[in-house]
């Protein structure tokens, strides 16, 4: 035993630096605190900084502006240097129960809370996560409850590159245990976002985990595909290496997409248990998404009963050239004619979008097509999706 003992030792010790595991380092300060009261104090110990500031959606937002408009943005507000060189900021208020996004600003970097490793990547950004417990916050936290899974997978395209492409898709809990069959929801992110998105900041797992649990939303398949159509997976997980990502990629919205789409489709009903009709089959997705998730249900009428747009982008004009987009109303027609079980559209009164989501409900009404509209607060953000998702998948199938 003692030989053993002195083996092991000499081992760790061998081992280069770069490969061994940090198990000898600590963060002593901790970071966030949600008191009993319900404020949330911050921590950064850099007792050489000369200006600590902290950024995050749960403070009053800023008003940006340059050439290109004028956007809300996440508030920063200033930390205070304790004499330890602690830098604290604690919340005026309570914070609801919730999910949030933050960052931490030293000498002008953004950095994230090195207190904190729970981080999410959007785009090319890196946030740290904050989970407000008792209220709404719960149901994107991990409960205790039967677990999906998700797996990674990648299927064949008919795409004129013939390049495989990733997907992410969640299987309800009782899928490996049940010969059963199940409805599907096609869940698709926005611009600058990947097959990882609803995962990530979307926490779409969690939510489909809890609802399921409570009988708040039928068990179901839920496809997260790539919609970046120059990439076929996200930043590091494909043949182009440790790419930087980047929202304005080409081939986003020029039909291709919308025109190949069918290829997850056929994949998805061939290797999954699914009851392969429109009865059983939903689209949905959120900016960029959302515009894919209508011109596809336009495109392929009959193919999917159930269309969800959160703040979707929906008219292009004349930058689209493809024929997937020519003839929105005759297309329009061509899916409300296949009578879809529910069409939800949402969008918050603050949003970028929101005049073109006016102009589409006022072509819906124009023709007496039925949908359901929700209005909610803010703008163009997760917070706004994250509720989104949970009130649509609620009324499907």
């Amino acid at each position: 035993m003692k030989r053993l003992f002195l083996f092991m030792v000499l081992v760790v010790m061998c081992a280069p630096v770069g490969a061994q595991q940090t198990i000898g380092e600590r963060n002593s300060t901790l970071s966030p605190e949600i008191l009993e009261d319900g404020r949330v104090t911050f921590r950064l110990a850099a007792a050489a900084a000369e200006r600590v500031e902290l950024t995050g959606d749960m403070l009053p937002q800023q008003l940006i502006t340059s050439e290109h408009g004028s956007w809300k943005a996440p508030g920063v507000v200033p930390m205070t240097r304790r004499e330890d060189g602690v830098w604290e900021y604690t919340t005026p208020e309570p914070l609801a129960s919730d999910l949030y996004n933050y960052n931490m600003i030293v000498d002008g970097v953004k950095i994230t809370d090195p207190g904190n490793v729970h981080t999410v990547r959007d785009i090319a950004s890196i946030f740290n996560l904050l989970i407000v417990p008792g209220g709404k916050g719960d149901i994107f936290s991990v409960q205790d409850v039967p677990h999906g899974s998700l797996s990674t997978v990648w299927y064949p395209t008919e795409d004129v590159q013939h390049r495989a492409r990733r997907v992410t898709i969640y299987t309800p809990a009782d899928y490996l245990t049940s010969n059963q069959r199940y409805p599907v929801l096609y869940l698709l992110h926005g611009m600058g976002g990947d097959e990882e998105a609803w995962v990530g900041l979307g926490r779409a797992a969690q939510i489909f985990d809890n609802m399921i649990a409570q009988g708040r939303m039928k068990p179901m398949i839920v496809v997260m595909p790539n919609g970046n159509m120059a990439h076929e997976a996200a930043p590091g997980q494909s043949h182009e290496g440790l790419i930087r990502p980047e929202a304005m990629l080409p081939r986003t919205m020029d039909g291709s997409y919308e025109e190949q789409f069918i290829d997850i489709v056929n994949f998805v009903d061939k290797y999954y248990r699914t009851h392969p009709d429109s009865d059983h089959r939903a689209i949905a997705g959120l900016s960029m998404g959302g515009f894919h998730s209508l011109h596809i249900a336009q495109y392929y009428p009959g193919v999917f009963g159930y269309v969800g747009l959160f703040s979707a982008a929906v008219f292009r004009g004349d930058a689209a050239k493809s024929e997937v987009y020519r003839n929105p109303e005759a297309r329009l027609q061509e899916l409300f004619a296949t009578k879809p079980h529910l069409f939800w559209i949402g969008i918050g009164e603050e949003d970028f979008l929101y005049k073109e989501n006016v102009s589409l409900r006022e072509k819906l009404d124009a023709l007496n097509y039925p949908y359901i509209y929700h209005e909610s607060k803010d703008g163009h953000i997760w917070r706004n999706w994250r509720d989104y998702l949970v009130l649509f998948v609620e009324q499907l199938f």
